[in-house]
């Protein structure tokens, strides 16, 4: 039986690198874009030379609730569900002082509440498909901790750890498994490394001393989409280079 995923935000960086992995994986993929539907149709390229099919749509969070109907819209053209990857993100930098109420509704928007509907909507159509299936959210080390200048985008992600837990618990009945992804920094359009080799970047403030590259993400989600990761449901993998334990540096009392 043919296994199908969908990748939210797949034009590029991590989404992208997870939608090819996931081809590789013997996965057919659909994938989403926002502004660079050019870096979508590259990715659905590398899934098609993978040997595996490739559906793509454009996708905006800001215009939600209708936006979602792309999951079904998805499904039904790639002929089912069975792994679902919310990676979609924006990320906006202000002072709490100074951060806009439009600037909180819409990082809230892309990074909570899109998230929410778009992974209700999957989850819906896998247990109509009584098969079960898995959701992987891709959240941030800053779903754990704070980082100053970006409290709706620390908010969302927070939110969003905490809904991935309800989703588990309420899920496990019908054999769907939910879990977290948690990035440090990932070189990305993001971040402003994208095509750049992480392993030539040094980050004194990471103990493995560089960034990390888009398929050390993908290749953690695709596990979790695997029959191994059968088990593991509610979970957040943090894959940050180490960058949480600089805390205990920073805090040992020396």
């Amino acid at each position: 039986m043919t296994r199908i995923a969908i990748v939210t935000g797949s034009d590029s960086g991590i989404g992208k690198a997870t939608a090819v992995e996931l081809a590789q994986a013997g996965f057919d993929v659909g994938i989403t874009w926002h502004e660079d539907e050019d870096g979508a149709n590259e990715a659905a390229e590398e899934v098609r030379r993978a040997g595996r099919r490739a559906e793509v749509r454009q996708l905006d969070l800001t215009k939600l609730p209708k936006a979602a109907n792309v999951v079904d819209e998805l499904i039904d053209e790639l002929g089912g569900i069975d792994v679902f990857v919310n990676n979609a993100g924006l990320g906006k930098s202000d002072k709490f002082l100074d951060l806009s109420w439009d600037d909180w509704q819409e990082t809230l928007a892309v990074d909570l509440d899109g998230p929410f509907l778009c992974g209700q909507r999957a989850a819906k159509r896998m247990v109509e498909q009584g098969r079960g299936g898995r959701i992987v959210n891709v959240t941030s080390v800053h779903e754990l901790v704070p980082k100053s200048e970006s409290a709706a985008y620390v908010a969302a992600k927070h939110g969003l750890g905490g809904l991935t837990k309800v989703m588990a618990l309420e899920l496990a009945e019908h054999r769907i498994t939910v879990n977290n992804v948690a990035p440090g920094e990932i070189a990305t359009p993001m971040t402003g490394n994208e095509d750049v080799d992480p392993r030539t970047v040094e980050r004194d403030g990471i103990p493995a001393g560089r960034p990390g590259d888009a398929r050390e993400i993908a290749s953690i989600v695709v596990w979790l989409a695997s029959e191994g990761a059968s088990y593991a449901t509610g979970s957040t993998f943090v894959v940050d280079g180490g960058l949480l334990l600089m805390a205990a540096e920073r805090n040992d009392g020396n």
